[in-house]
Parts: structure tokens; sequence; C-alpha cells
């Protein structure tokens, strides 16, 4: 009887240390290993033996990204309060064995990390935003976090961590700021808008100032070309008249009429035309003989000065 009860307590505690002797280890996670209090070695995920009562699992290091989100205050140059709020993305470094050394014995706790992480990001924002007017930090967002990842990533690199992200997901000022900013942007916007209005009404105005100019020429070049193709018509028709009473007056001289006639004919279709186009209109015609012979040699002086000017002019 006792010999059975000796080989029973012998079994359990062969199977608690067989069972001790394996440790199972998730993905993405890293396990430490320490043999009386000093880092003997790491065991990566999946299915490890260890030495049972002897080999010791120190800590288990998750590898995968984490985030915290923050929240903080910083002042600018001219003395504005700045407010923060950011989502920091951070992970261990890489799986060898000197960064999970780090990871593992670096700081005593996760807690003291975060408290040391926050603070180094808190830090490197306070001084950029120190240097920077209130007017500025808003169009420097990408610049505050490549200034944060350039300043973190050595020091990170010696905890065994590496930045991934900084997102800055909110900036604001003191509530008179915010204000003053937008009466800035509103008298901003207004004088833009005024300054497009002005701009397309001078637009307007010059190109109808332009088509105004263009009418004009056009309608003076259209002028000047019908007055000249007046005068022409003009010319043209005192030279045919010209013409014909030249012939007219050489037939009757060849055939001994007196060339009187001619101005009889040309004075009596005058008061004809006169007659059906007046409207009561008085003129005076001298209808004798000598001063039709007179106004006779006028017209026929002036019709060959005509003709000579024509002449020339071809």
């Amino acid at each position: 009887m006792t010999a059975s009860i000796a080989f029973i307590i012998f079994v359990f505690i062969v199977l608690i240390v067989l069972s001790s002797s394996f440790v199972t280890v998730k993905q993405g996670t890293i396990a430490v290993v320490t043999v009386f209090g000093k880092y003997r070695r790491i065991l990566t995920p999946g299915l490890n033996f260890k030495l049972p009562l002897i080999e010791n699992i120190y800590s288990k290091i998750s590898i995968q990204n984490r985030s915290v989100e923050l929240e903080f205050q910083a002042v600018t140059y001219d003395q504005a309060n700045v407010y923060f709020k950011a989502m920091l993305l951070y992970s261990v470094l890489d799986q060898q064995e000197e960064t999970i050394k780090n990871v593992a014995f670096k700081f005593v706790d996760e807690r003291n990390l975060m408290q040391a992480l926050i603070r180094t990001v808190e830090g490197s924002i306070r001084a950029f935003v120190a240097t920077k007017r209130q007017s500025e930090v808003l169009i420097l967002r990408r610049d505050i976090v490549e200034h944060v990842k350039e300043q973190l990533d050595q020091v990170l690199e010696t905890w065994g961590y590496h930045l991934q992200d900084l997102q800055l997901n909110d900036i604001t000022f003191d509530d008179v700021i915010m204000k003053s900013m937008s009466q800035v942007v509103a008298s901003n916007n207004l004088k833009a808008a005024a300054e497009n209005e002005g701009q397309a009404l001078l637009i307007t105005k010059t190109k109808a100032a332009e088509a105004e100019g263009n009418a004009i020429k056009i309608s003076a070049e259209a002028e000047r070309q019908a007055s000249q193709l007046r005068g022409q018509g003009v010319a043209l028709f005192r030279e045919e008249v010209a013409k014909g009473m030249s012939v007219a007056a050489k037939e009757m001289q060849q055939a001994n009429m007196d060339t009187s006639v001619i101005l009889f004919t040309m004075w009596t279709e005058s008061i004809k035309h006169f007659a059906e186009n007046s409207q009561g209109n008085v003129i005076f015609l001298d209808g004798s003989a000598e001063s039709m012979q007179k106004t006779m040699k006028e017209m026929m002086s002036l019709n060959l000065l005509q003709v000579d000017q024509v002449k020339k002019q071809k």
C-alpha cells in the first residue's frame, strides 16, 4: 500500500515536471527566459521546451504595433498656448535577441516605459513649437511630425522600439486666439473677394472699351469706304454727264443747231423734278437766254476740269 502511494506521488511529480518543461508562445509574442534571475535566451512563437525548475519565463513581449493617445499643451514663440491631441503608433524594433533584451530589461515595467515615451514625445514637440509663432503652427503639422521622429528614432532604438507614426489629430488655441484667427481669416476672405470683384469689373470695363473702340474703328472704316465709293460714284457720274453733254454739243454744232437747246432741256427737266419732289419750297430760276448761255459755259468749263482730274487719277 505504501509503495503504491509512493508510485502515484512519483508519477504525479513527473507529470508536473513534464508539463512545466513545455511552453506555448503565441503568435506576435517573444518569451524571455532567465535562469536564476539571469537572462538565458528567447523563445519564438510555437511550442518550446525549457528546463523545468531551472529556466523561468521572465516576460512575454508583444512585437505587434501598439498605440497610445496623447493630450498636452505647448507654448509658441509669441506666448500663445497650443493644445495638442495626438496618437502615437510604435512597435518593437525587430526580433533580434539584443533588441528583445533591451525591451525586456531597460524599464522596470510597462508603465515606466509609457511614461518615458509620452514625456519624450511631448518634450520634443514643445521644443519645436517654442521656436514658432502661433500663426505658423497650423501649417507645420507635417514638420512637427518629422521633427519628432528625427529626434526620437535614436532614443527609441536604444530602448528596442521604433516610432511607426505620430498623428496630430487636433491642434487648438485659447478661445480668444481662435476668435481672432477667425476674424483674420474672414477679413482676408473679404479682402480677396473685393480684389477679385475689382479685377472682374476692370476686365469687364476693359473688354467693353476694347469692343466699343473696335466698333468705332469698324464704323469709321466703313464710313470712309462708303464716302470714297460715293465720291467715286459722283465723279464717274459727272464724268459721264460731261462726256454726254460734250458729245451732244458737238453733234449739235455739226448740225448747225444752237447748243442752248441742251440748257433749255436741262432747265425743263429740273423744273419737272422740282415740281414732282418739292414739298412747298420756293425756288427762283433765271430762265433768260443770257443766263442760260452763261450757265452753259460754266458747266462746260466745270465738266472739262472734272474730266481732266479723273484722267489724272487713273
